[in-house]
C-alpha cells in the first residue's frame, strides 16, 4: 500500500510540470525566506541587500531543479541556459527588489510577508519564461 502510493506520486509528479515548477521553486524559495532571514534578522544586514543575496543563493538552488528536474532539459546546452536563466533571473530579482521596496518602505509591510507575496508574483512571470524560452519545455503529457 504504501509503496503503491509512494510510486503514484511520483508517476504524478513525472506528468505535471507545474507541480514540479512549484516543488522546485518552493524549495529555493524557502531556501530564499531562511537567508533573508539569517542575514537581516540574525546578522542585521539592510532588508534590501538581505534580499539580494538571499535570491543570488535561490539561484542556484533554482535552476538545478528546474534544469534537471522540472523541465527535464538535459539534452540541451547548460553553458546557454544558465546564462539565459541568469538573464531571466536578473529581471526577476529587479522585480523582486522594486517590489520589497514598495511594500516595505510605502506599504509599510513586515519584510518576510513581503518577501512571501512577492516571491509569489515573481515566480508566476518566472515559470513563463523558464518554459518557453529558457528551457523549451516540451510536454509528453498534459500539463496541469
Amino acid at each position: 500500500m504504501i509503496r503503491r502510493t509512494i510510486n503514484w506520486g511520483f508517476e504524478t509528479l513525472d506528468k505535471y510540470v507545474v507541480l514540479r515548477y512549484l516543488i522546485a521553486g518552493g524549495t529555493a524559495g524557502v531556501t530564499d525566506l531562511i537567508v533573508l532571514y539569517v542575514l537581516n534578522s540574525v546578522f542585521g544586514m539592510h532588508y534590501l541587500l538581505s534580499a539580494v543575496l538571499a535570491f543570488i543563493v535561490a539561484f542556484v538552488v533554482s535552476f538545478t531543479g528546474h534544469k534537471f528536474w522540472t523541465f527535464k532539459s538535459h539534452e540541451e546546452e547548460t553553458r546557454k541556459q544558465i546564462v539565459m536563466y541568469l538573464g531571466s533571473t536578473i529581471f526577476g530579482l529587479g522585480l523582486n527588489t522594486l517590489l520589497m521596496y514598495i511594500f516595505v518602505d510605502h506599504f509599510h509591510m513586515q519584510v518576510i510577508l513581503s518577501q512571501i507575496i512577492v516571491g509569489f508574483m515573481v515566480a508566476g512571470v518566472s515559470f513563463f519564461i523558464s518554459r518557453n524560452l529558457v528551457f523549451k519545455y516540451k510536454p509528453k503529457e498534459p500539463t496541469l
